[in-house]
């Protein structure tokens, strides 16, 4: 049974006229007949009476209008659901975003995305590598460092590149200096995230291949609680552009380091095999605005040292 026959069966029941159906489905009625023929001899019944000019249903054709009825139905529903998921009315939508500042970046944007799209359900996960549950398909995209030994099945989508700051309370001994070599963060108290984070490995990694250890004062798990210690004089940090951007920096100066400079490439990951949903990349675009909205395209502003 062919979805054509169907659709000649169904226009017949409609008009219950031959010749009026095969104009509705543009047609000619010798077609029409034929479709109807083959369509009876595949269910081994006659549909239609055909007295003269006229015709009636028979009762096998009256059984299977009602389910044809069902199947045109149903596949309306389909299509009208498509129809929702193409313009986000519908659907899901899941990314994995690395914990930390990114987390927080992404997190700022994804209010607005949902208000925008009441009747999708959004899932942000927080994870220290994205990679799983994208593989996994828990996942359609990862925002995340983008790093050189991703393998041939992933695409990636740069967003910004981002360096990192000495950041102090603006009467610290070194706070009116252009830069600060990061050798000289062995002196200091230091308050830093846990080594779970990706920008606390890479502190670790650059430290160690200078012949040193960090060794913070005080580790936190929260940016808030980083900032309102560093404001009280506990201590100093690096933390990268993102969060600069992001967070009230009242009373503290933000002063690039060096030797070596530290940067980072913040962008999206995605499986190359996976259609992207218009959803996805509406997101991914507002992403790419956002970052340029919070000037994390550029170099940190002036204003930082305020």
């Amino acid at each position: 049974m062919e979805f054509r026959q169907l659709e000649c069966f169904k226009a017949v029941c409609e008009h219950m006229h031959f010749t009026r159906a095969a104009e509705q489905l543009g047609i000619s009625q010798p077609t029409l007949s034929y479709q109807i023929k083959l369509l009876e001899d595949e269910i081994g019944v006659p549909l239609f009476n055909r007295i003269g000019k006229k015709i009636t249903m028979t009762a096998s054709g009256d059984i299977l209008s009602k389910y044809c009825l069902q199947i045109f139905g149903a596949l309306s529903g389909f299509r009208n659901e498509m129809n929702e998921l193409r313009q986000m009315e519908r659907g899901e939508l899941s990314i994995a975003v690395l914990i930390g500042e990114i987390n927080e970046f992404v997190s700022g944007l994804i209010g607005d995305f949902s208000r925008n799209h009441p009747n999708m359900k959004i899932r942000l996960l927080g994870t220290e590598d994205v990679v799983e549950p994208i593989v996994n398909e828990d996942a359609d995209i990862g925002v995340t460092i983008l790093l050189k030994d991703y393998d041939d099945r992933f695409a990636k989508i740069p967003i910004y590149e981002e360096d990192f700051y000495f950041v102090m309370r603006d009467d610290h001994p070194m706070s009116k200096h252009a830069q600060i070599e990061f050798d000289q963060i062995r002196n200091e108290d230091l308050i830093m995230f846990p080594m779970t984070y990706r920008c606390r490995q890479m502190l670790d990694a650059v430290s160690s291949g200078l012949g040193f250890k960090l060794q913070p004062k005080i580790e936190t798990t929260t940016i808030n609680s980083l900032l309102k210690l560093i404001q009280t004089g506990a201590g100093v940090t690096i933390l990268s552009r993102t969060l600069l951007h992001l967070y009230e920096r009242q009373g503290l100066v933000a002063i690039p380091v060096v030797n070596p400079s530290l940067t980072r490439e913040i962008g999206i990951v995605y499986l190359k095999e996976k259609y992207l949903e218009t959803a996805v990349k509406e997101l991914i675009n507002l992403i790419k605005q956002s970052a340029i909205s919070l000037q994390l395209v550029n170099d940190l502003p002036s204003e930082a040292r305020a």
